[in-house]
């Protein structure tokens, strides 16, 4: 299985509107794509301003093949319009995990 961590940063201020802009443009399409997020948070404490996508995939072949049909989708593409225009993310990563063979993820 491969876990896709990404954390976001977005500007302080800014992480109410993040959220609704991505909710309103951008949480269905990517769902319809990659089925639901093992989860979805926003920072309580510590490195505040940022927030939390875990995504899970059989495979590498499976991330890429969902990711580049997500990426053809319109609604995805006016998502990524909207949110680059919007200017709210500063910094992005992302960290490609595979779970432990005595710990498996569920899912």
């Amino acid at each position: 299985m491969l876990i896709d961590h990404r954390t976001y940063t977005v500007r302080p201020g800014t992480m109410a509107r993040q959220v609704a802009l991505y909710q309103e443009y951008g949480y269905k399409a990517q769902t319809r794509h990659l089925g639901q997020p093992l989860a979805w948070m926003i920072t309580e404490s510590g490195e505040v301003n940022t927030y939390v996508h875990i995504w899970v995939y059989k495979d590498a072949a499976d991330r890429a093949a969902k990711r580049a049909a997500m990426g053809a989708d319109p609604e995805w593409q006016t998502y990524v319009q909207k949110n680059g225009e919007a200017g709210y993310l500063i910094a992005q990563k992302n960290s490609l995990m595979n779970d432990a063979p005595f710990a498996p993820i569920k899912g």
